[in-house]
């Protein structure tokens, strides 16, 4: 798979440019679009369509002119078997075309999108065809890809049966992958195997379409594992044959720009690619084992990823000192939590409520997650000396407004960032600490003096993220008294309002959850809690007067969830 997203990018850009050359949108309204398409990441194609400013058929003349082809109507289409045979059903969904005719070595295929050169060349790859194209209606394609290939999991189970045939057919080469050496041009040519990119193609797919936040690429002695994380729990897919850990890390290597000769050590990539007509983000790790190299795929797909303050998920009352706190001119405002917890995601929103023309901001990332329009962004490197310290020192001769530190790791990055909020900016950061209370205490063992948090810090922003109870198979149930005392509530509390769980369907792969959402806690940096931080009172003080004064914890927040029947008690007792 090649990495198509700038080109495509241009293309969607060519589109728009093209509607409002033809006068058919007005530039304020073609300005409205590309704003919408960086915010969301949904194609520019489907905003024009969307927001009503041009027919999808006018959008098809387009496209058919650039591609110098015809638009037909799919939906009137037979398509026989001989013809299906000739993609694979994973390329026919992640490329979203649909094969119409084949003749000799030429497939005709119809795509309702303008196709990037590089996408082109790689479905001429995998299909080791001549191709020429056709253009037909979005929903038509939609529907005919359904009818010839259809579900998801039935391609999973063609594609692992067909690939031993594969793998045999591509014979020698892919016998390299079972020698330790090898050179730089030989793993190339494994990489780049047919039945290779056409597996990774669809492990790619799959995990986009069950919402995965992560992939795993597991080597062992004996077998190949491959993993993918929903909803905060790992699962495991069918496994594929052991010989294709080299080959499929290989592939993954190469199309993330790592270098694939070096096995010893770890590396980190990023991969950019449209699946399914959606631009999406992989980050990418791999790491030495006993038995090969372990690769995880972060994956960030614009298009579902919520940078809206107000659909973050917190409560009303969270909600609206926090957004008057990142309102301030100067000041620190931290978000704390585990790995995996959503504190980019709320600090991002964050910062795309703030990003203006007036405003500059400036980010410190290890790695950048989300790319955002108008915001510049620095990726850390450290093995090269460029560290959240020296970054930091050096935003401060940009003349920023805001400052987002992705992490504060050690004493001398939390005092320049408390510099920087004495001297005029504000400044956002994250903590790993169990709640709010506990990022002080964390800030005054790194050596950092009571008295310049007590002067800086504005807000303390803990979360977790506990998994939502599907819809589809949503039962309610009377609690008992024990599991009441272990959430430290009262039968009277509750009264008759029921708790819920799932209890497993088709819809949340039975396991009675689907997608997530946060239960916050906020520590606003009030005068009392000022006294005691100069007064250096442990983390128990610190919690107990924020109590006091009306911070709600995070295993409370949790139980609100609950009575609200948004997650599970075994959920909220997991995380708080």
């Amino acid at each position: 798979m090649s990495e198509p997203t700038e080109s495509n990018a241009a293309i969607q850009d060519y589109l728009l440019q093209q509607v409002l050359e033809d006068g058919l949108v007005t530039p304020e309204l073609a300005a409205e679009i590309m704003e919408e398409h960086r915010r969301t990441g949904t194609p520019t194609r489907e905003l024009i369509v969307d927001m009503e400013a041009v027919s999808e058929d006018q959008i098809l003349d387009l496209i058919d002119r650039q591609l110098d082809s015809y638009v037909i109507d799919l939906s009137s289409r037979s398509i026989d078997e001989d013809t299906a045979r000739t993609i694979p059903a994973s390329a026919a969904r992640m490329y979203n075309v649909v094969p119409v005719e084949a003749k000799d070595n030429t497939v005709t295929l119809a795509t309702s999108d303008l196709l990037s050169p590089e996408v082109m060349d790689e479905l001429v790859f995998v299909l080791t065809r001549d191709i020429q194209y056709v253009v037909a209606r979005r929903r038509d394609i939609h529907n005919a890809i359904l009818e010839i290939f259809g579900d998801v999991s039935e391609s999973v189970g063609d594609m692992l049966s067909q690939l031993e045939s594969d793998l045999e057919s591509a014979g020698d080469l892919l016998d390299m992958s079972k020698a330790k050496g090898g050179d730089i041009v030989d793993l190339e040519q494994v990489a780049n195997q047919a039945p290779v990119v056409r597996f990774v193609n669809l492990v790619l797919y799959q995990a986009v379409q069950d919402r995965a936040s992560d992939i795993h690429f597991e080597p062992f002695e004996d077998a190949f594992k491959i993993r993918y994380r929903v909803d905060g729990a790992l699962y495991e897919m069918a496994p594929p044959p052991k010989q294709l850990a080299l080959p499929v890390t290989s592939r993954i290597k190469v199309i993330s720009g790592l270098n694939i000769a070096e096995r010893r050590l770890p590396q980190d990539g990023r991969i950019k690619l449209t699946i399914g007509g959606r631009p999406i983000d992989f980050r990418v790790s791999t790491l030495p084992t006993q038995f090969g190299e372990s690769v995880v795929l972060r994956i960030l797909d614009q298009s579902i990823v919520q940078l809206d303050l107000e659909n973050i998920g917190m409560p009303d009352d969270i909600y609206e000192t926090f957004s008057y706190d990142i309102t301030k001119p100067n000041g620190i405002v931290i978000v704390t939590g585990p790995t995996g917890s959503g504190k980019t995601t709320t600090l991002y929103a964050a910062l795309k409520r703030l990003n203006r023309i007036e405003t500059k901001l400036l980010t410190a990332e290890d790695p950048v997650e989300y790319d955002v329009e108008g915001i510049i962004q620095i990726p850390i490197h450290e093995s090269i000396g460029l560290t959240f310290a020296r970054t930091l020192r050096a935003f401060l001769r940009q003349d920023p407004d805001i400052i987002l530190v992705g992490e504060v790791r050690d004493l001398e990055t939390a005092q320049i960032a408390i510099q920087a909020s004495l001297t005029g900016h504000l400044v956002f950061s994250t903590l790993h600490t169990n709640d709010a209370p506990g990022a002080i205490t964390r800030l005054v063992d790194m050596g950092v003096e009571p008295f310049l948090i007590s002067s800086t810090l504005e807000g303390i922003l803990a979360q977790r993220l506990v998994r939502t109870i599907c819809a589809h198979c949503k039962k309610p149930y009377a609690p008992e008294a024990s599991l009441l005392q272990q959430l430290d509530l009262r039968t009277e509390q509750i009264g008759d309002r029921p708790f819920y769980f799932g209890e497993g369907c088709k819809q949340c792969n039975n396991t009675g959850y689907h997608g997530r959402r946060g239960v916050f806690e906020y520590l606003r940096i009030t005068d009392p809690i000022r006294e005691l931080i100069n007064q250096r009172k442990p983390t128990l003080q610190l919690r107990d007067k924020a109590v006091e004064m009306g911070m709600r914890t995070l295993r409370e927040d949790g139980v609100r969830c609950i009575l609200d029947g948004y997650t599970t008690v075994e959920e909220v007792l997991k995380y708080t």
